[in-house]
């Protein structure tokens, strides 16, 4: 009988994390075939719902930036080069088209990607971002080719999932802080939030500062559900690629300390 090694008792454990979280969160369609899926993908990338590295969305699962990053950084990803294509990019217009090269190692002829945006196939939430959408497509079609991903991308989608049913201001809607059920059998956005704060070791205090500010509201509280996703989204890539730079831009929000006369 074969024995088992570390790694394989690691995404042991990963699967039936997953399965146990996905049963848990109530996917609505996750027949047998979306389960076996799941199990494939996780022991294939390693990759986590709990980490937000994936998500089950319209009867169908989508790898996410995040993922992506991680993936490549436990593959020793050599380096990840953009460019903005400017002879099909239109500052005026807001459309732009960037590609990118993922070197899985060093001397690697690299996999190209191409991604464009504009504010047609965008998220209204994101309209004035639009080149920072493109360099990102850009990035995860790179990143899904070099590491043989057929998978789309969650941040490649020119829609928002369930956002264009006209009869959804008249319907019952979770709170824009989505701490009570889930949205399209996802996460809770505050366990996914309390999880990257865990893992890269960031102050609570800070990280809800620095959420609020970049959602454009007084509190969190009074954000919307799909900025405070975005903003998590954001807070994980740059905790990724560059935690000292988010420590620092994360002490800007601590308030000065009084002092006695």
């Amino acid at each position: 009988m074969k024995k088992m090694t570390v790694v394989d008792r690691r995404l042991g454990m990963l699967v039936r994390q997953n399965v146990r979280l996905a049963r848990r969160w109530k996917i609505g369609e996750l027949n047998t075939v979306a389960l076996d899926r799941l199990r494939n993908l996780t022991e294939t990338f390693e990759f986590s719902l709990a980490l937000g590295d994936f998500q089950y969305l319209e009867g169908g699962w989508y790898v996410t930036h995040a993922g992506l990053l991680r993936l490549a950084r436990r593959d020793r990803c050599a380096g990840i080069q953009t460019r903005a294509v400017r002879q099909l990019s239109d500052p005026i217009t807001q459309r732009w088209v960037f590609k990118a090269t993922v070197y899985t190692a060093p001397g690697s002829k690299g996999f190209v990607g191409y991604g464009d945006a504009d504010p047609s196939n965008v998220s209204s939430l994101v309209h004035g971002a639009e080149m920072r959408v493109a360099e990102t497509r850009a990035v995860n079609r790179a990143l899904r080719k070099a590491y043989g991903i057929g998978l789309c991308s969650v941040e490649e989608l020119g829609w928002s999932p369930r956002r264009s049913d006209p009869d959804r201001s008249h319907r019952s809607t979770p709170p824009a802080n989505g701490n009570s059920g889930h949205s399209n059998g996802q996460p809770r956005l505050r366990d996914r939030l309390c999880l990257l704060i865990r893992q890269h070791r960031l102050d609570a205090a800070l990280v809800k500062a620095y959420a609020a500010d970049y959602c454009g509201t007084p509190t969190l509280r009074d954000a919307s559900r799909e900025s405070i996703e975005a903003f998590i989204n954001d807070l994980a890539e740059r905790a990724t690629k560059d935690r000292e730079g988010l420590l620092c831009h994360l002490n800007s929000y601590a308030k000065p300390q009084e002092t006695n006369p």
